[in-house]
């Protein structure tokens, strides 16, 4: 097996790699390190997130560098702010031992005065983000004459942000550039396009998928209906109380809304997306790794350069558009050959998501029940017991408060000292989750008799056949599309020419009435309300046309001696 200690690398990387804790590589690294040792070329590198490409292409690139020549040898575009920064940590770490080794890093968001002296101070490696980069260059700041190794990093990612063009425009100012080397998690067409353009003869090198799934990562899906999606979230991080993880968001803005509510309820929680200033951003990671945040809520972008390993949970509030994305996510646990857990939280027509992530990445997801509060409750009760258990107290803790707490606790029965701080302990938990509902999707049909709630409430709206809701799919799209309520909570659909009706389960009503009343149908405000009310003030109302859900589930039935069939819409796909 290959060992760090059996490549070519300079003694001062090979001494710096053992000091890391690095003794063999990883499969991208043996693939591409010993290429990049004895022969460089252009390579091309597929592998994702989390499988050690900084290494594969930052120990040869330092290297080949020549400490003795005082100007830009070597440049890394990356993606990100944070990842620019990250890899510039990685740089440091390899290149501890090699004297006259200068790197620095250069990226939006601060100010360009103090990158403008680094850049003068004549670094051999230039770790940039393209915008930044450009800026420099534009103020002839730095020059890339003489630059001979440039490495994209995360190449798929930066085609996506927009950087076609800025890419281009640096690769043209890099006139003495031999060796292109470029890393990407996948081979589309744009990647392709830009090695096509700017690369020849290049080798490629992959990884393959079934390769780098991780086997120690735990694949968990919740399946809930939207408007309990942040409930459930609330549920999964109570249920592990020693989290420390990532809650991803498709968003900016749900990932400050996400984190605002959290903090406000009182987790130890901070959110981390594109917006923040590089100042903010910055704090939030030294408190993340620091471990005084529990989690940080983070759109995709801004978790790129987040390299943790001891991260435990990673939480997809919501399942990403592309496959490829839910295995960067993942990919933030489980490292260093340790176990994780990634949780994704769904709705039933989300499934399908689920089932797609499984045939890309060949991973079996496990379907898991979102934990009552009584479930939830023995689990805090667990972990604040197991803490009292390890808990190693300082040496003259007892010599010095041992007097003051005999004294005060001598005539307490020792099983009700303990049951007290319990409680202390778990009295919140305990109040937030007495009478919890269940979050599981369908539950109303399930559990709504036992509770006695109303399994069913008729509600009126005030929109039918003169507004275009000529069936009754039409208003069944209308409102699933506008609440994300799920097909099968709603039933016995009456359209009439000014209004319509529907029977939706009883949880479900005051979420459908609330949402729908701030909504329009063409033009024409929404009001909706419960139909028994309005039925008792009017005397009740004629029905012109009446559907229900036909028992073979594949479509609806005229209600009124038609026999006329509507395509239903299958979510479920």
């Amino acid at each position: 097996m290959i060992s760090f200690s059996s490549l070519s690398l300079r003694e001062e990387l090979t001494r710096a790699v053992s000091d890391m804790g690095f003794e063999t590589p990883t499969p991208i690294q043996q693939k591409v390190i010993p290429q990049l040792l004895s022969q460089p070329s252009d390579i091309i590198g597929l592998a994702q997130t989390g499988t050690g490409k900084t290494a594969a292409f930052g120990l040869p690139l330092l290297h080949h560098t020549d400490v003795a020549q005082k100007h830009v040898q070597a440049l890394v575009l990356s993606p990100t702010r944070e990842l620019c920064m990250q890899i510039q940590e990685e740089f440091k770490k390899y290149g501890y031992y090699m004297r006259g080794l200068k790197t620095t890093a250069v990226y939006g968001g601060v100010p360009i005065g103090g990158q403008i002296r680094e850049v003068k101070a004549h670094p051999q490696v230039i770790v940039a983000t393209p915008g930044r980069l450009i800026d420099l260059l534009e103020r002839k700041a730095l020059s890339l004459e003489q630059v001979q190794y440039v490495v994209l990093d995360e190449a798929d990612e930066m085609l996506n942000m927009g950087f076609r063009e800025d890419i281009e425009f640096i690769l043209k100012n890099t006139p003495s550039r031999q060796y292109t080397w470029l890393f990407s998690a996948t081979m589309n067409n744009d990647v392709r396009n830009i090695a096509k353009r700017f690369m020849s003869k290049w080798q490629e090198y992959a990884v393959a998928k079934e390769n780098i799934t991780n086997e120690n990562i735990d694949h968990q899906y919740y399946v809930t209906n939207h408007h309990n999606r942040f409930e459930t979230l609330r549920r999964l991080l109570d249920f592990a109380p020693g989290i420390y993880g990532i809650i991803f968001t498709r968003t900016k803005q749900d990932c400050q809304d996400i984190a605002e509510k959290l903090m406000k309820m009182g987790y130890h929680v901070s959110p981390l997306h594109g917006d923040m200033d590089q100042k903010m951003r910055s704090k939030v990671m030294e408190r993340f790794k620091n471990k005084t945040l529990q989690c940080i809520v983070a759109t995709d972008v801004a978790a790129r350069g987040i390299d943790v390993n001891d991260i435990t949970h990673v939480i997809n509030y919501e399942l990403p558009d592309d496959p490829e994305v839910y295995t960067h996510r993942s990919g933030r646990t489980a490292r260093a050959g340790k176990s994780g857990i990634c949780m994704s939280i769904v709705t039933p027509k989300e499934i399908s998501g689920i089932r797609q992530v499984e045939r890309l990445s060949k991973t079996r997801f496990h379907k898991s029940d979102i934990p009552d509060g009584a479930e939830v409750v023995r689990k805090k009760l667990f972990y604040y017991l197991e803490q009292i258990e390890t808990a190693k107290p300082e040496a003259d803790f007892g010599a010095i408060y041992q007097s003051t707490i005999h004294e005060k606790f001598e005539d307490m029965d020792k099983d009700e000292l303990i049951r007290r701080l319990v409680w202390i302990q778990l009295k919140e938990t305990i109040e937030a989750y007495n009478d919890a509902e269940d979050l599981n999707a369908g539950y109303e049909q399930r559990d709504n008799r036992s509770r006695g709630n109303r399994s069913n409430v008729r509600l009126f709206i005030n929109i039918g056949m003169k507004d275009g809701i000529n069936s009754a799919e039409r208003l069944l799209h209308f409102i699933t599309d506008s609440t994300d309520i799920e097909p099968n909570v709603i039933d016995r659909i009456t359209v009439r020419d000014l209004s319509s009706f529907f029977n939706v389960n009883g949880s479900a009503a005051e979420y459908i009435v609330q949402t729908l009343s701030a909504k329009k149908y063409k033009g024409r405000k929404i009001r909706i309300e419960e139909a028994e009310q309005r039925d008792r003030e009017r005397g009740g109302f004629p029905t012109n046309r009446s559907f229900s859900r036909s028992n073979d589930g594949g479509g609806y039935r005229q209600g009124r001696g038609g026999s006329q069939k509507f395509n239903r819409r299958n979510n479920d796909k």
